[in-house]
């Protein structure tokens, strides 16, 4: 890895973590070049990068500045995206990730422009397989497949006949929206089931899968989206074994595993002895949407149709991004650049709790907010019914805030709660605190 790319991750997380404010003047080259042990020359290209990311500026005979955020561009107010659950563009690794696909192609030339294969570049399930092991997801890499994002994963899972012959899937109620919309889109038989603060009924998991002829559960164990729920050691262990008991696999997205603080949080995956859980995971919202690269882990049961849908559909995932991936975790700067994006979103995350458990208390005619334990980047609160959604999102769309409800994370045919999603993925933290304030005020009009 180049040295100026290392410092340049060092100082863009000192900035961003707040260590130097606003206009503030940063160390000097000859400074930073002493600390850093490196060539004046190395400081300069670095700020020069700063410079184009607008992160810092430069003035004559006087140094580097930090820029300031906080603009009134022609008098529009600032929006606060409540709503958006995408990653924050601001701390995309475009520096970093440049380099590795230029490296990418000088490595491999005309391989990456040629079909590759249909489970994906080998090179890199490798050291995928390698990586996954720290998230206690241990694989042989003839089961790990890349895919189109995870998207592309669901809907090869839902089209291939399972060895259990059933055809219905079961979701959690509320679940990940655009996977509902793919199976009311093409008439998949779908049951749903209650998810809330407290998680799942167990006994009413046991209950479906019994009774009805489920192909399988996909799930959000981690970081649910969006109630931002977990499940716990004990209910992963047991729909593990209730899987196993009733012959109905497990989807497991595990969409935000890298995000994860807590290093005894492990996956369904690592609780199954029958090789009933399907792995998804993907590198959209720690790296950036636009890599479109998913990883499934399949079961010997459902490996060979998955490789013969897949192929059918796409042939292989984009050949460029894959190698440049892989040269990206195998340098070490996916590691780093994990760090930054934990760090950033730690902190917005704290500060979501904190401006709720200030400003909700004495407000239960009107919204009720159950402190999620551990949760990442977004939570929600339950309105009263009596409250209109449609006219709380417009009046605060009116004072540049946007909020969602999260009436399209359910099915057509589930019974839907008035709750009210909040994410900070794209707000930033000096704004957190005042966004859910008159968020709070103007639910209780």
């Amino acid at each position: 890895m180049y040295k100026y790319l290392s410092i340049l991750n060092d100082l863009e997380n000192i900035i961003q973590s707040g260590r130097y404010k606003e206009g503030e003047r940063l160390p000097s080259i000859r400074a930073l070049a002493e600390q850093y042990g490196c060539s004046k020359s190395t400081i300069i290209r670095t700020f020069d990068e700063l410079e184009k990311k607008h992160i810092v500026y430069s003035s004559p005979q006087s140094g580097h500045y930090v820029v300031k955020r906080k603009h009134k561009n022609n008098g529009n107010p600032l929006i606060l995206d409540f709503a958006s659950s995408a990653p924050d563009p601001n701390i995309f690794p475009y520096l970093d990730f440049q380099h590795c696909i230029n490296k990418a192609i000088d490595t491999y030339k005309n391989d990456l422009f040629i079909y590759g294969t249909s489970k994906g570049l080998p090179s890199l399930i490798s050291v995928v397989q390698k990586q996954l092991a720290n998230y206690q997801v241990f694989a042989d890499t003839d089961s790990i497949f890349v895919t189109s994002g995870v998207q592309q994963a669901l809907a090869i899972l839902t089209t291939v006949p399972f060895p259990n012959g059933n055809e219905t899937v079961l979701i959690e109620q509320p679940g990940y929206h655009l996977f509902i919309e793919y199976l009311e889109t093409h008439n998949i038989p779908t049951l749903g089931i209650k998810r809330n603060s407290d998680g799942i009924d167990l006994l009413e998991l046991e209950r479906i899968f019994q009774t009805e002829n489920i192909k399988f559960f996909y799930t959000m164990p981690r970081f649910h989206n969006p109630l931002g729920t977990s499940y716990s050691r004990i209910e992963k262990e047991r729909i593990a074994k209730l899987a196993e008991k009733y012959d109905v696999f497990i989807v497991e997205d595990d969409y935000l595993a890298d995000l994860e603080q807590d290093a005894k949080a492990d996956p369904i995956y690592s609780y199954d002895v029958s090789a009933h859980v399907i792995y998804l995971k993907s590198y959209s919202k720690i790296i950036f949407p636009g890599l479109r690269i998913g990883i499934a882990i399949i079961p010997a049961s459902i490996a060979g149709a998955f490789s013969t849908y897949k192929k059918i559909l796409d042939i292989d995932s984009s050949m460029i991004s894959q190698a440049a991936l892989e040269i990206y975790i195998k340098n070490k700067m996916f590691e780093r650049h994990k760090q930054k994006v934990r760090s950033s979103y730690s902190r917005r995350t704290v500060s979501l709790l904190n401006a709720l458990e200030k400003h909700a208390k004495g407000h239960d005619d009107f919204f009720s907010y159950t402190s999620v334990k551990n949760p990442c980047i977004h939570t929600f609160i339950q309105l009263d019914k009596r409250i209109s959604i449609q006219k709380l999102t417009h009046s605060l769309r009116k004072k540049s805030i946007i909020v969602e409800p999260a009436h399209h994370h359910y099915l057509s045919s589930f019974e839907k709660e008035p709750l009210l999603k909040l994410n900070v993925s794209n707000v930033k933290v000096d704004d957190i605190e005042r966004g859910i304030q008159q968020i709070l005020a103007e639910i209780c009009r």
